[in-house]
C-alpha cells in the first residue's frame, strides 16, 4: 500500500507541474535561408533535427534557386543538417527559436562539392558510444574496438549496467527479469537457450542497443529490470548496399563469428537480408564444495566435486525481407527468419563424499554428454499507412513463430571405494524434445496534436502453445527400461491481451511522456501422467495496471543541465518450461525441478536524473520487486535441488555515473560506475534470508587515436561482491586491449582485440541459508581470447529511411527447452 500511494502522490505532483505549465506553452516559428554553390542537377535534402535527442522533426528540398523554408516549428532548440551525394555534408551550430512566432533567417549556405566521388560515395558518422533518450540509453556497439569479432552476448556484457553470469543469466543496474529483444521483437527464449542464440549472433550484424529500464506504455509490460532491445543493422541509401564481417579468435579452443548484410532498392520494393555463420568452442572448469552440518551445528561431511564442461556449438542465422511502398501513404512488409544452432557438450565429473574428518568415503565418476539441435522459424507481416500529412499513421503487425529442439543426452554414474574399487555403476538416457508455437497480433496509431503534442494507441493479443517431452530409461546390460521418476510430458498454454495509451508533449522546457497498459494473461499447465506420477494440472487469470511515467527539465537554453524523472510499474511472469513440475537430474547429487506454483514478479521502478553538458549523466535509482523469481536451492539427504522460487521482496537502491569526456582531441573516455545497495527478504524451506549488501562496479573505456587510421582501445571492469538472493558472488576484474586500423581507401577495417589479458575474470562465490548446509563454487572459464576480425561496407546511392517492423513481444523471453 504504501507503493501505491508514494506513486498517486507522485503522479499527483506531475500533473501539477504539467498543469502550472501550461500557460507557459511556447507558440510556432519558422527558419528560412538559402544554399549557394549548387552545380549538380539533383537538389541536397535538409533535416531539421532536435537537439537533444537528434529526433528528426522535418525535411525539405530548396527551389531551383536554393531557397527552403521550415514553417509551424515549436519553441526549442534544433540542428540543421545537409547530405547529398555530390557535396560536403553540412552541420549548422545551435539554433534556437525561443520567442512566439519566431522567424529566423540563416546567412547563406556554402555546398562543396565532392571530388571524384560522384561515381561512388561512402556515408560515414562517428556515433558515440553511449547516447541518453527520454526513456532509454541507446549503446552504439561499433564505437568499441574490442566488440570486433566477438558475439553479442559479448557485447551486452560491455554495455553500461548490464551483468551476464557464467549461466548467461541477464541482470541490469542489479536487477534480474531483463526481456531482450531483437528489432523490437522479443527473443521468447530462457536465460540458457538466449545465451547459446546471442553467442551465434556475431557482433558485426549489431547497429545498437536500447537499454529500457521503464519501457513505454507501447511496450510489453514484462521484464521487472526492463527490456534490452538489439537492432540488427539496415543499410538506409537507395541502390545496391553491402556488408561483410569475418573474425577468427583464439583462446584456449578457437572461436568464428561471420556475418553478411545487404540491401537493394528498386522502384517501389526493398529487399534486405541478414546471414551469419559461427563457431564457438569454450570449456569451464567448475570446482563445487558443499559441506553438511547437524541440527546443533557440528560439522557432519562433506561433498567435494570437480566438472570439466566442454562446449561446442555452430550457428547459422538469416534474416530476409521485402517492404512494397505500394503508394505514398501506405506501405506493406514481410519479413522471414530463422536459425539453425547444433550444441553439444560433454561433462567429466569427478566427486569425493567426506566425512566428519574430511576422509574421503567414496569416490564417484560421472560422464555426461549433450547433443542438442535447437531451431527457429518465424515470419512478420507488417502494414503501415500514414493517414495524412500531419503525423497521423496506422501500423499493423502479426507474427507466427515456432521453436522446436531435439536432445539426446546420457549420464554414466560410477561409484568407487576410496581404493578404487567399482562399487556401482548406472547408465541413464534420455530424448527431450518440444515445440513452442507462438502467434501475436498488433495495431499500433499514432494520432498527433497541435502544439508538439501526440498520442499513441495500440491494442495486442498473443497465443502461446508448449509441448515438452522428456524420456528417461535406465540401461542395463544393454536393455532400456523407462524411468518413470524423471520422464514427463507437459502442456502449457497462454494468452495475454493487452492495450495502451501513451501521450507526449514538448514545451520550451518541460518533455512530458505519460503511458498506461493493461494486460489480462490466462494461462492452462497440463502434466500427463504416467505409471508412477498422477495427472497434474493448473489454470490461472489475472489482470494488471501498468503505467509510466517520464519529465525531462531542460533549465538553460544552451542545455548545460538537464533533469530526468521516471516511473514505472512492471511484471515478470515464470519461463515457460519453470512451471512445469517434473524433476531430473545434472548429476547425482544434483536435480533441477520446475515449480508449478509460481507466481508473477511485480516491480515498481524509480529514478532521478542529472545530466551535465550532454557528457557526464547521474542517477539516483529504488526499485521494489515483490515475488522475485529466482533460482532457489534447497538440500534434502545427500541430494541437492536447483528450482526457480519467489523471493518475498527484493529491493535496489544506489547511485550510477554515466561520463563520455574528451582530456585531448586525441582521447576520449567512457566510464560507468554504480554503487547499489540490494536487500533480500524472504523465507525459502523454512529458512529466513533477511540480508542487504552494498556493491560497487565500474568499467572505464579509454579510445585513442594515433593517426587518421589507426586507434587504439583499453578497458575494464572492475566489481565487488553482489548479493543475489542464495548466492553471494567474488570480486571479479578484467582488462581489456584492441587495436583499429582503416584498409581499402577507408571502405574496410581490419581490427586485433584481447580480451580478459590477465585471465582474471572468473567467477564464483558462496551459496548460504539452506538448512544444516552450505556451499561454495569457483569456475575458470575460456575468458581470455585473442580475435582478428575484417570488417568491408559497400554503399551507393541516395539516403533512405527504412520502416521499423515487427509486433511480436515479450513472450520469446520466456521459453525454456530443457
Amino acid at each position: 500500500m504504501h507503493i501505491h500511494r508514494l506513486f498517486n502522490k507522485r503522479l499527483l505532483l506531475i500533473i501539477t507541474i504539467v498543469c502550472s505549465n501550461y500557460m507557459l506553452l511556447a507558440q510556432q516559428g519558422s527558419l528560412k535561408g538559402k544554399l549557394e554553390g549548387l552545380t549538380t542537377g539533383e537538389l541536397p535534402v535538409l533535416n531539421l533535427v532536435t537537439a537533444k535527442d537528434s529526433q528528426l522533426v522535418k525535411t525539405t528540398i530548396p527551389d531551383s534557386a536554393g531557397k527552403y523554408e521550415f514553417n509551424q516549428l515549436k519553441t526549442g532548440n534544433y540542428f540543421l543538417y545537409i547530405t547529398h551525394i555530390g557535396y560536403q555534408s553540412y552541420y549548422s551550430k545551435l539554433i534556437d527559436i525561443s520567442n512566439p512566432s519566431q522567424e529566423i533567417s540563416l546567412p547563406p549556405i556554402q555546398m562543396t562539392p565532392k571530388i571524384n566521388e560522384l561515381e561512388s560515395v561512402k556515408v560515414s558518422a562517428v556515433r558515440p558510444f553511449i547516447q541518453r533518450k527520454i526513456d532509454r540509453v541507446v549503446v552504439n556497439p561499433d564505437a568499441l574496438i574490442s566488440n570486433a569479432g566477438t558475439t553479442s552476448l559479448d557485447v551486452l556484457e560491455k554495455a553500461p549496467g548490464v551483468l551476464v553470469d557464467i549461466d548467461g543469466n541477464i541482470s541490469m543496474k542489479g536487477k534480474s527479469g531483463v526481456v531482450v529483444f531483437i528489432d523490437n521483437k522479443p527473443t521468447y527464449m530462457a536465460a540458457g537457450d538466449l545465451a547459446n542464440y546471442l553467442r551465434s549472433l556475431p557482433s558485426g550484424s549489431i547497429d545498437a542497443i536500447e537499454l529500457m529500464t521503464t519501457p513505454p506504455a507501447g511496450y510489453d509490460a514484462a521484464g521487472n529490470a526492463g527490456i534490452i532491445n538489439i537492432k540488427l543493422k539496415k543499410n538506409t541509401v537507395r541502390g545496391l548496399n553491402a556488408g561483410i564481417n569475418l573474425s577468427y579468435g583464439q583462446g584456449k579452443y578457437l572461436r568464428s563469428n561471420n556475418s553478411f548484410n545487404f540491401n537493394y532498392r528498386v522502384n517501389k520494393f526493398n529487399l534486405f537480408s541478414n546471414l551469419s555463420w559461427n563457431q564457438n568452442n569454450n570449456y569451464q572448469d567448475l570446482t563445487i564444495n558443499r559441506y553438511y552440518y547437524k541440527p546443533d551445528g557440528t560439522y557432519n561431511s562433506g561433498f567435494s566435486q570437480n566438472s570439466y564442461i566442454k562446449r561446442k556449438s555452430t550457428g547459422q542465422n538469416a534474416r530476409v525481407g521485402v517492404d512494397y511502398y505500394m503508394t505514398k501513404k501506405s506501405t506493406i512488409g514481410a519479413v522471414l527468419s530463422g536459425f539453425i544452432n547444433p550444441f553439444k557438450s560433454g561433462i567429466l565429473n569427478n566427486a569425493q563424499v567426506l566425512n566428519a574428518n574430511n576422509t574421503p568415503t567414496a569416490l564417484i565418476n560421472a560422464i555426461s554428454e549433450s547433443d542438442r539441435k535447437w531451431t527457429n522459424g518465424s515470419a512478420n507481416l507488417n502494414y503501415s499507412y500514414k493517414i495524412d500529412e500531419k503525423g497521423k499513421e496506422l501500423t499493423a503487425n502479426a507474427d507466427y513463430i515456432t521453436y522446436r529442439a531435439n536432445q539426446i543426452q546420457s549420464l554414466i554414474n560410477s561409484s568407487f571405494t576410496p581404493d578404487h574399487s567399482l562399487t556401482d555403476q548406472s547408465v541413464l538416457e534420455s530424448t527431450l524434445p518440444a515445440t513452442i508455437k507462438i502467434q501475436t497480433a498488433k495495431l499500433d496509431y499514432i494520432h498527433p496534436l497541435e502544439k508538439t503534442g501526440k498520442i499513441e494507441l495500440g491494442v495486442k493479443s498473443s497465443f502461446v502453445n508448449t509441448d515438452n517431452t522428456a524420456s528417461f530409461f535406465d540401461v542395463v546390460n544393454g536393455i532400456s527400461t523407462p524411468n518413470y521418476e524423471f520422464s514427463n510430458r507437459f502442456k502449457y498454454k497462454e494468452n495475454i491481451n493487452a492495450g495502451y495509451f501513451n501521450y507526449s508533449r514538448d514545451w520550451t522546457k518541460l518533455s512530458l511522456q505519460l503511458g498506461m497498459r493493461l494486460e489480462n494473461t490466462r494461462i492452462d499447465g497440463h502434466q500427463l501422467g504416467n505409471p508412477l506420477i498422477a495427472d497434474s494440472g493448473f489454470t490461472r487469470n489475472y489482470t494488471g495496471l501498468f503505467p509510466t511515467l517520464y519529465l525531462a527539465y531542460r533549465p538553460d537554453s544552451a542545455q548545460k543541465h538537464q533533469f530526468g524523472f521516471s516511473l514505472g510499474r512492471r511484471i515478470d511472469r515464470p519461463d515457460y518450461q519453470d512451471l512445469n513440475p517434473f524433476t531430473y537430474p545434472i548429476d547425482r547429487f544434483t536435480y533441477y525441478g520446475g515449480n508449478p506454483f509460481l507466481v508473477p514478479t511485480y516491480s515498481y521502478n524509480l529514478e532521478l536524473s542529472h545530466t551535465y553538458k550532454n557528457k557526464i549523466t547521474t542517477s539516483l535509482e529504488y526499485s521494489i520487486i515483490k515475488n522475485l523469481i529466482q533460482e532457489t536451492n534447497e538440500q534434502k539427504g545427500t541430494v541437492y535441488y536447483s528450482r526457480p522460487g519467489n523471493y518475498g521482496q527484493q529491493t535496489v537502491f544506489g547511485l550510477t555515473i554515466n561520463g563520455n569526456l574528451q582530456p585531448y582531441k586525441w582521447w576520449t573516455l567512457q566510464v560507468y560506475t554504480e554503487f547499489k545497495n540490494v536487500g533480500f527478504e524472504s523465507i525459502l524451506y523454512g529458512q529466513t534470508l533477511d540480508e542487504k549488501r552494498w556493491y560497487w562496479y565500474v568499467g572505464p573505456t579509454n579510445q585513442f587515436t594515433i593517426t587518421k587510421n589507426l586507434s587504439a582501445e583499453l578497458a575494464g571492469s572492475y566489481q565487488t561482491r553482489i548479493l543475489s538472493g542464495q548466492f553471494l558472488t567474488i570480486p571479479v576484474w578484467q582488462v581489456r586491449t584492441g587495436l583499429s586500423q582503416k584498409v581499402l581507401k577507408g571502405n574496410g577495417t581490419v581490427r586485433l582485440n584481447l580480451s580478459d589479458a590477465f585471465y582474471t575474470n572468473q567467477p564464483g562465490g558462496d551459496i548460504r541459508n539452506i538448512a544444516n548446509s552450505k556451499a561454495n563454487w569457483l569456475s575458470k572459464l575460456d575468458s581470455r581470447v585473442f580475435t582478428i576480425s575484417f570488417a568491408y561496407r559497400f554503399n551507393k546511392g541516395k539516403t533512405l529511411n527504412i520502416r521499423q517492423s515487427g509486433g511480436s513481444d515479450s513472450e520469446k523471453g520466456r521459453v525454456r527447452t530443457s
